[in-house]
């Protein structure tokens, strides 16, 4: 009994260690299978991984190709997708460079930038002008729109670097490089926001940009708000550095240049910050703005009693040196702004305003006093009298040509600082009506004032006979012009008023008539009537000024108390001075030639006859005549 006992428990600790064998072989083949699959899971992982890299960097290379490459393409905004994915993209390439070209030349021992950190800071900017292209920048004025370029690109950058984007497989839209049609274009939905923003990427439905999916413009104009809301939250990416906040708290743009390190040497007051600019750079730039000021204002003083007493060409060169000049001063107080003590934001925005309204004002005038210039110089000619109808020409042309042209210089000047000038003048179409209807007089003596010009009417200094006023023309305007009548009184008549009135031109005769009837007494006998026209004959025809065709000096008419005679010719003379010279001298010598034939004048008189008339006698002769026989009709008196 024992011993079947021992066996037993002989048997019952077998089977126990046969169950444990067996767990413990189960075990062993787990744990070698598990290590298999962990060693297989591990190969099929690497394998995923290479591939998803070498995808990732086959996706890169295609984005390089597409964006990069090519410096002039511009970034696909066929969808919310390709907008997106092109801004993050070129604005991270852009970065690299940048970091890259800043430790390039802090290593440097160079002031300056060598040629190849030039060059790469040159494919930065183009980088980020590209990456601007994704934004609606049509409320932007084009004076700051390269500033405003630059300053939000880099604060929307800044604005993803502290959030996380979705994956660019859930945005709507096609990767960069596909390009849908038309068809498939249309099929996406107009608008696209980033999760959990305001950011907006929408489709622009009118103007050159039309179709195109771009970051909007209520989005463009809210980044610089976004990005003062963000900025204090920390990076989520592989930055360490705010870069916008580098750009705009240090002199040079993109890299600081080496005088930077006095800056930063000197108080720390100097780097604080206010109002978005650190305070050195509120002090450069109030010395450069008193400095910008004084220069021009001391040229102007200086140059001031000259040009109230200079009335000459010499008065107009200056001032076109004076406009030169401001423009010259403009566009470097500019540059240094910008590029050298680095003023960006709103300041810059509107120090580039107001030298964009200056430079521009100032061309317009430089191209006014420039056209003037010419002028003067034209009617220096000795060929142009200044008296001419041909200078008041030349001088009213050149004034409504110059005034055009710089109003057209300020309009265009206007739309670069973002006043929409040809718009409103576009919008004033029926205002316009209204005002030309109000201004029908004006334009109708403008018109007459051409009318005058071109017909050649009159010229200044001719002596003419408009209707019933008489006098010499002074000076022809462009609505008015101004006659000095005999009595020595300067009459202004409208152009309109004046081409409908008949106008006599005197001092345009080439020749003048000399008509006039003398009356002698009925005393006078037939002989002397005879010698008295055949003298004033002869002596006309003597006469070097008086033509010979037509001239008639005929007994005309058995007036009320005078024989008359009409004499008729023409001097040639071509002003009325000489020709009142002339008839002066040919009145006097036929009063010579009369009264030396023992006539006279006629005078207005009254006979009363109390005897009535009788039949003549047979052989009578009538006083003075030849005798003839009055019995026989006229045609017989020989």
């Amino acid at each position: 009994m024992p011993k079947f006992r021992l066996i037993q428990s002989i048997l019952k600790c077998g089977m126990r260690w046969r169950q444990v064998s067996l767990l413990l072989l189960g075990l062993m083949v787990a744990l070698m299978a598990t290590t298999v699959n962990a060693q297989q899971s591990d190969v099929d992982n690497a394998a995923r991984t290479a591939f998803e890299l070498h995808n990732q960097q086959k996706y890169s290379d295609n984005l390089r190709k597409i964006l990069l490459e090519n410096p002039i393409s511009p970034p696909d905004t066929s969808s919310p997708r390709a907008t997106l994915e092109s801004f993050v993209y070129l604005v991270s390439e852009a970065r690299k460079i940048w970091l890259d070209v800043r430790d390039d030349y802090a290593v440097s021992d160079t002031i300056i930038l060598s040629e190849v950190l030039e060059g790469r800071l040159e494919e930065l900017r183009t980088i980020l002008d590209k990456a601007a292209q994704t934004f609606d920048l049509s409320t932007i004025p084009a004076s700051i729109r390269e500033q405003v370029n630059i300053e939000i690109t880099l604060q929307l950058h800044e604005i993803f670097d502290r959030m996380d984007l979705p994956a660019m497989g859930s945005i709507p839209g096609y990767e960069v490089g596909v390009f849908p049609g038309a068809n498939e274009a249309a099929k996406l939905d107009a608008s696209w926001s980033v999760p959990g923003t305001n950011i907006v990427i929408s489709r622009v439905q009118s103007g050159s940009e039309q179709g195109a999916f771009l970051f909007s413009k209520e989005t463009v104009e809210r980044i610089p708000e976004d990005y003062e809301t963000i900025k204090n939250f920390p990076l989520r990416h592989d930055w360490t550095e705010d870069l916008y906040n580098y750009y705009i708290y240090t002199p040079g743009g993109f890299v600081a240049p080496k005088w930077y390190g006095f800056i930063l040497m000197g108080p720390d007051w100097l780097q604080e910050k206010f109002y978005n600019q650190a305070v050195w750079q509120w002090v450069m730039f109030a010395l450069l703005t008193i400095m910008a000021i004084a220069a021009p204002a001391t040229f102007f003083h200086l140059t001031r009693s000259n040009l109230e007493e200079d009335m000459s060409a010499g008065r107009r060169m200056r001032q076109m040196i004076l406009c030169g000049s401001v423009i010259g001063l403009a566009l470097l107080y500019r540059y240094t702004c910008d590029s050298h003590i680095n003023i960006t934001g709103g300041l810059m925005q509107g120090i580039s305003t107001v030298t964009t309204a200056i430079i521009w004002s100032c061309v317009a005038l430089l191209t006014y006093q420039f056209l003037n210039f010419i002028y003067a110089s034209a009617i220096r000619n000795p060929a142009v009298p200044t008296d001419s109808i041909d200078a008041s020409l030349l001088r009213t042309g050149f004034r409504v040509f110059s005034c055009t042209i710089a109003l057209i210089i300020m309009g265009y000047g206007a739309t670069q600082i973002g006043i929409p000038v040809y718009g409103v003048i576009a919008g004033l179409g029926v205002g316009g009506l209204a005002i030309a209807l109000a201004a029908q007089p004006t334009i109708e003596n403008l018109i007459g004032g051409i009318i005058l010009y071109a017909d050649r009417m009159v010229k200044i200094g001719e002596f003419c006979q408009f209707d019933n006023l008489s006098g010499t023309v002074e000076s022809i305007g462009i609505r008015s012009t101004r006659i000095r009548a005999l009595d020595r009184t300067l009459i202004t008549i409208s152009n309109a008023d004046l081409a409908k009135r008949k106008i006599t031109n005197y001092s345009r005769r080439d020749q003048f008539h000399l008509r006039h009837r003398i009356g002698l007494r009925y005393e006078t006998t037939r002989a002397q009537l005879s010698v008295i026209i055949d003298d004033i004959l002869a002596y006309l025809e003597d006469h070097d000024r008086i033509q010979s065709d037509p001239l008639r000096v005929r007994f005309v008419e058995l007036g009320d108390y005078s024989l008359d005679i009409e004499i008729y010719a023409y001097v040639a003379v071509t002003s009325m001075p000489e020709f009142l010279r002339v008839q002066e001298e040919v009145l006097m010598r036929i009063v010579e030639i009369v009264r030396a034939r023992g006539a006279d004048f006629a005078f207005p008189s009254t006979t009363t006859y109390l005897a009535s008339d009788s039949a003549p006698e047979t052989g009578a002769t009538l006083r003075g005549w030849p005798e003839q026989d009055l019995s026989k009709p006229y045609s017989s008196i020989s």
